[in-house]
């Protein structure tokens, strides 16, 4: 490899590292870089768009929202060409099982991380200590039509991409070991809402291919 690119994620760990640690969050030293900006292969800005989009409805599904909204939401955007095989296959479940509806609910938090990236939190994610504004998301992405949404996106540059991926996956793996250790998770720290962040990123980086359904969250 490369001993710019090297540098470039050892210097992206540091300062994850020292975020982590001045938040008291506990860190792993050995545990590697990630990826550098050369070997990411991020998905077009269309492609984070119309993920966020088939997300919003697909939570909501999971959380509540009745059938007629969410016809009515896919139709509008015409989102019915951009959901995976696994959303068809809940889509089109009258009943589909408890433990789905909640895993579908917890995207919301993936749909929040893709409008992070397309410019539009401002403020930023944060420390991942509690759910998104679930209301705000909506009004961001319902407010517009599928052209509006994406005209006014601005898709974030793959470095800060990664420099968030590569921290969020330093918090999972600090929520992923006191969960194996049967502690609270530490800081404060939601780790329902690091693992989706950690999957999203994971499929903005392109590092793991474009297959939404089979993302990894190794750590």
């Amino acid at each position: 490899m490369d001993q710019n690119i090297t540098q470039e994620a050892i210097r992206r760990k540091a300062r994850s590292i020292s975020l982590l640690e001045a938040q008291g969050v506990p860190v792993l030293p050995g545990l590697p870089p990630i990826e550098n900006e050369s070997e990411a292969s991020p998905p077009s800005l269309e492609e984070v768009a119309f993920r966020a989009l088939c997300l919003l409805p697909i939570a909501g599904r999971g959380c509540g929202l009745d059938s007629e909204t969410e016809k009515r939401v896919i139709d509008s955007g015409e989102l019915m060409t951009h959901f995976t095989a696994a959303e068809l296959a809940y889509i089109a479940n009258p009943s589909p099982p408890e433990q789905d509806r909640v895993n579908f609910c917890w995207k919301f938090e993936c749909a929040w991380v893709l409008l992070w990236a397309l410019g539009y939190i401002e403020e930023g994610l944060g420390k991942p200590v509690a759910v998104c504004d679930v209301h705000r998301a909506y009004e961001i992405a319902w407010e517009r039509s599928p052209e509006e949404f994406m005209a006014d996106a601005r898709l974030k540059a793959t470095s800060e991409i990664l420099d968030q991926a590569d921290l969020v996956y330093r918090y999972h793996w600090a929520t992923r070991n006191a969960w194996i250790s049967g502690d609270d998770s530490p800081a404060g720290l939601n780790g329902s809402v690091v693992a989706e962040w950690h999957y999203a990123l994971n499929w903005l980086t392109g590092l793991y291919g474009r297959d939404w359904d089979n993302i990894e969250t190794d750590t």
